[in-house]
């Protein structure tokens, strides 16, 4: 069933409005997958804060004009499910990736990130990225690595007396 005019302005609404404050995105062919397949896709979609879309790519086209997808309106052919990451820049890349794993017929074709157009071969990159959790995690062990090492050193020439201490006494001991 075709889509009136006003339910074409929406869409190509709802897709912007995303597009606006999207990380990233990518873009699949799904040719294939059935209906249950992709409830599942969709599913997995809402739990990792990845808006997906599957639309027609003449609105798509113009929901992305002004953002930083624009990037992609060349390339935009064929059937094509539409990533958007809203809180991690790498989920929607991980959610396409780690799909395709066990469905052969998802298949990335275009990858953007900050304006850029990338080859679908940049997915495992994007979809390596850490995490917000992860990366704080990183962050927290380099700015504590000095601390301990200082902590450390701090301690050693107790360490060094004690230890001293320790092989005088057993010295005496033994003799």
């Amino acid at each position: 069933m075709a889509l009136s005019i006003e339910q074409k302005k929406a869409v190509v609404a709802e897709v912007a409005e995303v597009a606006n404050k999207a990380l990233a995105a990518v873009a699949a062919e799904y040719r294939g997958l059935t209906v249950e397949e992709m409830t599942q896709l969709r599913a997995l979609a809402r739990k990792d804060g990845v808006f997906l879309k599957v639309a027609k790519n003449t609105l798509v086209r113009r929901a992305v004009e002004g953002t930083d997808y624009e990037c992609m309106q060349g390339s935009l052919s064929g059937p094509l499910l539409f990533a958007f990451s809203l809180e991690d820049p790498g989920a929607a890349a991980r959610l396409v990736k780690g799909y395709a794993k066990d469905h052969d017929n998802l298949i990335a074709k275009l990858v953007a990130v900050g304006g850029e157009l990338y080859d679908a071969s940049e997915l495992e990159r994007l979809a390596s990225l850490p995490t917000y959790d992860q990366a704080i995690a990183m962050l927290m062990g380099v700015m504590m690595a000095p601390i301990e090492k200082f902590v450390r050193a701090l301690a050693e020439p107790h360490t060094k007396l004690v230890r001293t201490v320790a092989a005088v006494r057993n010295a005496k001991q033994a003799a």
